[in-house]
């Protein structure tokens, strides 16, 4: 076999064939010179790019964005829309209007995240980190509740909440009707200043070390005797499933990033934000505190106004009839409610990052773009969530009843047997809440924090599948209560007092990580999908509301994950004590054959 030798030069020509180089000579624009002979520096040409090269440039950048959500949103439509058609033998109503607010929806959330996090999350990176070092303690807090309020106001899931008043009667639950339309602004701010006074806490958390065991047992003690409480008044007995419902709103994309950032600074710049628990505990009594929350202002709404004075101020809403204002009709409304949603917040952050800290910001330009994409995404994701998410979600929970029971307007309902239909809508639901928890990626974030803070015991895989499995089992559940009309309190109280004994047992780090799935599963695509369904289902049962099937989505995960994580404790312990025993077994073998 021959040797062939090659020059180096004719080996790098080789690689670098195909390839033109341009000498930077070339590039750089040479200065003049005045009439003194002194340098005069020269203006950069301005890059003027042709349409098409300017789409070759933008294209990977938008894709990658624009895939993140397909894969979020479409396996859902497509599968409740082949539910629809091949099992319930029904077509999709307005299907082109529900495909083009399918597209509203992921071109929405995609300018959302994307400004999001060029836009709002350095604000909260700052300002967490520089807060402390330039005001007390107490200032601290306050800027940190009020950006809970704000924060609140911008969650795209809170608009689903709020156009789902308008499918509650009257007639049979007015105070529901009452906080979700008359009073649906107060509710939006007692949400928001629940969120806000968990964040205070979880910062305070993060300062002082707290564990979160004895600050679940504090915040669950009042919210389930509250929850006890309305069972038995009639009047509020219809709330709690929204009060419930609440606290699996509040925790989405802008809530727990902003929040989290501020208080992981906070902690960082005090010297407390190296513990590997850092970053948890706030999604859970983000959770927990709307709850409470919700269910103390529907026993100010009882004590304040009668059902008759409700019903008598729906009446006359009603009938005064009119054409309503541009900004109360859409498109308008859902161009008003996305300004008013991101606006106040960007003006908060902005107030308190010059006037409390006076900054300077270093990249101007890309935080206006954010805050631009941030808008016009909310925007476009309102108009998606009014005639895809909500259409979509309403007509699968109306349809799915005609699988076992008879409902109006179904000529060919019941379609199966009552045993099989009922199967089929339960099968349906868990695999809607497992298909929806698998496409969030805020899990994939959990699951990668998990591993490292376990060291390997609780693997990543692992967790998402405990937490898909909790939230199939949780809406399945949830829609059982609407089936066979089980009072709401009936499955919360043993439900949470399960996870509450599972919590004592289990250790401090597989505690923080199952509270905290159950915020991070329910986005802005979850949400209003599942409200959507429940009220529809509701309906089409003649149930008097469909809330309450989020509360059962976020009590299911605590409990898998809790369990598993108990489980998977005890298997690396039993592969410990086996690997030790054969180690010494190993080590006697080894005496005896050198005596």
């Amino acid at each position: 076999m021959t040797q062939q030798i090659f020059r180096f030069g004719d080996f790098q020509r080789q690689l670098t064939a195909g390839r033109n180089e341009v000498s930077l000579n070339d590039l750089i624009l040479k200065p003049g010179r005045d009439a003194d002979n002194n340098l005069v520096p020269s203006e950069p040409l301005r890059i003027r790019l042709t349409l098409p090269e300017a789409i070759k440039l933008l294209q990977p950048y938008v894709t990658v964005r624009f895939m993140d959500q397909v894969r979020a949103v479409v396996p859902l439509g497509l599968y409740l829309a082949l539910f629809q058609l091949i099992i319930l033998s029904q077509s999709v109503e307005d299907s082109w209007i529900i495909t083009g607010g399918l597209f509203a929806v992921i071109v929405g959330l995609m300018f959302f995240m994307e400004g999001l996090k060029l836009g709002l999350m350095p604000f909260g990176t700052v300002i967490g980190s520089n807060l402390p070092r330039k005001s007390a303690l107490p200032v601290v807090l306050l800027v940190t509740l009020l950006l809970g309020i704000g924060v609140t106001f911008a969650e795209p899931a809170i608009g689903a909440l709020k156009a789902a008043g308008q499918n509650v009667s009257v007639e049979r639950a007015p105070y529901l009707y009452a906080m979700l339309n008359q009073w649906s602004d107060v509710l939006v701010l007692v949400v928001g200043a629940s969120v806000g006074l968990a964040a205070v806490i979880g910062t305070l958390r993060f300062l002082y070390g707290w564990s979160l065991k004895p600050l679940i047992y504090l915040t669950l003690t009042p919210v389930l005797a509250l929850t006890v409480y309305s069972a038995f008044d009639p009047g509020i007995r219809n709330v709690i499933g929204l009060a419930w419902d609440c606290g699996a709103v509040t925790t989405g994309p802008v809530t727990v990033p902003l929040v989290l950032s501020l208080g992981i600074g906070i902690a960082a710049s005090a010297g407390k934000g190296d513990s590997g628990l850092s970053g948890f505990g706030i999604v859970t009594l983000a959770s927990l505190f709307p709850i409470l929350g919700v269910l103390l202002l529907s026993l100010y709404v009882s004590y304040t106004v009668t059902p008759e004075e409700i019903m008598a101020t729906a009446e006359a809403a009603a009938s005064s009839g009119g054409v309503l204002p541009w900004y109360e009709r859409t498109p308008g409304v859902e161009i008003v409610l996305g300004i008013r949603a991101i606006l106040p917040l960007v003006l908060y952050l902005y107030f308190i990052f010059k006037v409390v800290l006076r900054e300077r910001f270093e990249n101007q330009g890309e935080i206006i773009y954010g805050i631009t994409l941030t808008v016009i995404g909310m925007i476009i994701f309102n108009l998606g969530l009014t005639y895809g998410l909500s259409k979509l979600g309403g007509n699968a929970g109306s349809l799915v009843p005609a699988a076992f029971m008879e409902v109006t307007g179904q000529p060919d309902s019941p379609i199966y047997h009552y045993g099989v239909g009922l199967t089929l809508a339960l099968l349906f639901a868990w695999i809607l809440g497992f298909g929806a928890t698998l496409a969030e990626p805020a899990l994939n974030a959990l699951g990668m924090t998990t591993e490292n803070l376990t060291n390997g015991v609780f693997k990543k895989k692992t967790l998402i599948h405990a937490v898909s499995i909790g939230v199939g089992c949780g809406i399945a559940l949830g829609l059982a209560r609407l089936i066979f009309e089980l009072p709401l309190v009936w499955l919360i109280l043993p439900g949470y007092l399960f996870a509450l004994v599972l919590t004592v047992f289990s250790t401090e780090e597989f505690v923080n990580v199952a509270w905290d799935s159950a915020g991070v599963t329910t986005g802005p695509i979850t949400v209003p999908l599942v409200l959507a369904m429940g009220l529809g289902f509701g309906n089409a049962t003649n149930a008097v509301e469909g809330f309450g099937i989020l509360s059962m989505a976020s009590i299911g995960p605590i409990i898998t994950v809790m369990i598993t994580g108990l489980w998977s404790s005890h298997k690396a312990r039993k592969q410990t004590e086996a690997a030790l025993h054969g180690t010494s077994a190993s080590s006697e073998q080894e005496a005896q054959a050198l005596l």
